[in-house]
């Protein structure tokens, strides 16, 4: 058991495990456990050898060791290869279920140093960091001197530079496979769900990254040997691309990563959007033409939406199913209640506007909800909605193509429980005894693409991709139109 050299006497000694993953590495397995420091060895908890599957000796040559080392190994060897990414889940699962506090990817291969082991673990230790990880880019030239193959140096460049743009990291490579975790910081994110191939390194970078977690990296020197390269390059290089791909294109609603199936209302705080080409942007320009109002936000979230309506003068009255922190500093009234089972009292004065922003698609009785707002307005008194459009051309593809699945957010949030289309929705209206007064439709939120630092490099690309989308939305809304948003009032 380890601990930083200059840590308090008092603190607990740090559980360190690593994870040797080895495939057909008979010849090399040995000389990289006998490489580890004594002084690393001296404090380390455990050693997991997982040998996945191989077709030579390391099942023999790993058990060998085992009997005549005092090192404290286990060796497991699967009886299917489960892949690189596999063979990375099963030791992770391992170290979680032992109770392990940091454990440390190393290869079998010998293709990274275990001389550095110390240095990768450090920032662990010290309680810098959740993930750190091996870079052999970080000292000028040390990746070419140390025998990388140019078009290995090329490849790794580009595909790092191209992820850094698409995800806003700032790492000096993504492809190291040298690297150390906090065990809690793992059993926060889904690994399990992650490939089983080599893009399996990248998956998780992405999903710590979403999980606000701590990245770090130490330059560690590179190796180049005889041994064999079962990744295949091309395979690889698109495999990454999809993986952050997929990850830029969640951030604007697309994409099942990471998504679980709820029913009922959204329990987290539901993401302002407040261009104005969005469906908030939207609703607040229609506030911003009334005179001063009673508004009823329902759905409120966290209550940025009715922060804005305030400042054009409005009252605002929020309702939830959660209280979020500070949403009764922003607004001048909430109440707590779940809208699947009706609108809560609000006072006994009616509302000139009741807004339902993305709120109908949650409920499980829209129609009730529906009535229910009517039944809160002032005469002459005006509901404000907005909904997803089932009908976009991206749920049409998904069904169409056989793989309907809920997303992160969009038209297939992992929170809806009902899905309009224009038609059905106005049919709902008419049902409830209201008439549309105006109706408007806005763009897919291509303009997420441009937001924070991952931003930065697509923001002309946005620009250009977002125009060309609400050029297609005036053009054919039933099928570009992201979402429908409407002024009601009683028929």
């Amino acid at each position: 058991m380890l601990t930083p050299s200059d840590a308090p006497t008092s603190v607990a000694p740090k559980r360190v495990g690593v994870l040797v993953v080895a495939y057909n590495a008979a010849t090399t397995l040995a000389r990289v456990l006998d490489r580890l420091p004594t002084s690393f060895v001296e404090g380390v908890d455990h050693i997991l050898i997982g040998d996945d599957a191989s077709e030579d000796d390391t099942h023999a040559v790993a058990t060998a060791y085992q009997s005549g080392s005092s090192l404290p190994l286990t060796v497991v060897r699967h009886e299917a290869n489960l892949g690189y990414g596999g063979n990375q889940k099963a030791g992770y699962r391992w170290a979680i279920s032992h109770g392990l506090d940091i454990v440390v990817l190393l290869h079998g291969d010998g293709q990274y140093a275990p001389e550095v082991i110390e240095d990768v673990i450090a920032p662990l230790l010290a309680g810098e960091a959740d993930a750190v990880f091996g870079s052999r880019m970080m000292t000028k030239g040390s990746a070419r001197a140390g025998g990388m193959p140019a078009y290995k140096y090329v490849g790794n460049r580009i595909l790092s530079t191209m992820q850094n743009a698409l995800t806003g990291l700032e790492l000096t490579e993504w492809h190291s496979g040298y690297r150390a975790y906090r065990v809690d910081a793992l059993g926060d994110i889904d690994f399990g769900s992650y490939s089983d191939a080599f893009d399996f390194d990248t998956e998780i970078i992405l999903g710590l990254y979403a999980a606000g977690k701590r990245i770090v990296e130490v330059p560690i020197p590179t190796y180049y040997g005889d041994e064999i390269c079962y990744v295949n390059g091309m395979k690889y290089a698109k495999d990454v691309t999809k993986d952050v791909l997929r990850y830029r294109a969640s951030r604007i609603g697309f994409g099942t990563r990471g998504a679980s199936v709820d029913t009922g209302v959204d329990s987290a705080a539901y993401e302002l959007k407040p261009s104005p080409h969005s469906s908030h942007g939207r609703l607040l320009a229609w506030l911003a033409e009334r005179a001063p109002s009673r508004v009823l936000d329902v759905g409120c979230s966290d209550g940025q939406f009715g922060a804005l309506a305030r400042e054009l003068g409005h009252t605002v009255v929020g309702v939830d199913l959660v209280k979020h922190d500070g949403v009764g500093a922003r607004l001048d009234g909430f109440v707590e209640a779940d809208l699947n089972q009706g609108l809560p009292a609000t006072g006994d004065a009616p509302f000139d506007v009741v807004v339902a922003g993305d709120v109908l698609e949650h409920v499980i009785d829209p129609a009730r909800l529906l009535r229910d707002m009517t039944d809160r307005l002032a005469p002459g008194g005006t509901i404000l909605v907005s909904i997803p459009n089932f009908g976009h051309w991206y749920p049409r593809g998904r069904v169409a193509l056989g793989r309907f699945d809920y997303d992160q957010r969009g038209p297939l949030d992992h929170g809806h429980v009902r899905f309009f289309t224009r038609a059905s929705f106005e049919r709902l209206v008419a049902s409830c005894g209201l008439r549309v007064a105006v109706r408007d439709t806005v763009g897919s939120p291509v303009d997420v693409l441009a937001r924070g630092r991952e931003g930065r490099a697509l923001g002309k690309v946005a620009s250009s991709v977002g125009a060309a989308d609400r050029l297609a939305t005036r053009t054919w809304p039933t099928m570009f139109g992201y979402q429908f948003l409407y002024q009601l009032e009683r028929a």
